[in-house]
């Protein structure tokens, strides 16, 4: 059942809309008007998690539609959002209560949605949703469960364009998140092994 805008932002707790300037200091308080929402469809099988708002922008955002495609999908048949519902002053590493923050917000969101695969882009995310501090490789590659939905932590799109060595393993992934939603596989696509995206 799909929830109206307004039905949508009640139950994410906002009461109404209305435009804000950013506020350009430094300090905690300013990450309040710099806040930001997922978007798309809001009944995806599948979810994107980012760190913080823009993951997926510019050249970054072309290796995510790519990416999407090679395993059927675009952005209107997924739901995208970030831990942080904030960008951070100077791209700062987040406080533990931004990220508590952070994580009760993608809460309300994952239940309203309803998706059957999390998909979780970069090692802030992956390291707070799995609640590990290590290092990003030793979670990437396997298949987690974040409360009952399987949780898939892979590369973030704007490394794989400073490691396209790293494409491979981020194809695997997607694989995975592929065979969990039962996708068909697109005959198109180049033989095994070789580049996808």
């Amino acid at each position: 059942m799909a929830l109206s805008q307004s039905a949508y932002l009640a139950a994410m707790g906002i009461q109404s809309w209305h435009l804000k300037q950013p506020k350009v200091s430094s300090g905690p308080s300013s990450t309040e008007d710099l806040n930001t929402f997922g978007t798309g469809n809001s009944q995806a099988d599948l979810l994107l998690i980012g760190d913080a708002p823009d993951f997926y922008e510019n050249q970054a955002g072309q290796l995510l539609n790519g990416m999407l495609y090679a395993i059927g999908l675009d952005r209107q048949s997924i739901y995208s959002t970030t831990l942080l519902n904030c960008r951070l002053p100077d791209n700062r590493s987040p406080s533990q209560e931004e990220i508590s923050q952070g994580i009760e917000f993608l809460d309300k969101q994952i239940a309203l949605v309803q998706p059957k695969v999390l998909l979780v882009f970069g090692s802030v995310a992956a390291q707070h949703l799995l609640n590990t501090q290590a290092p990003f490789g030793q979670p990437r590659g396997k298949l987690y469960t974040y409360g009952a939905i399987p949780l898939i932590a892979t590369y973030h799109p704007a490394h794989l364009l400073v490691n396209p060595q790293d494409k491979s393993k981020a194809w695997q992934d997607l694989q995975v998140a592929s065979r969990i939603l039962n996708l068909p596989p697109l005959p198109d696509l180049p033989p095994e092994g070789e580049g996808k995206f």
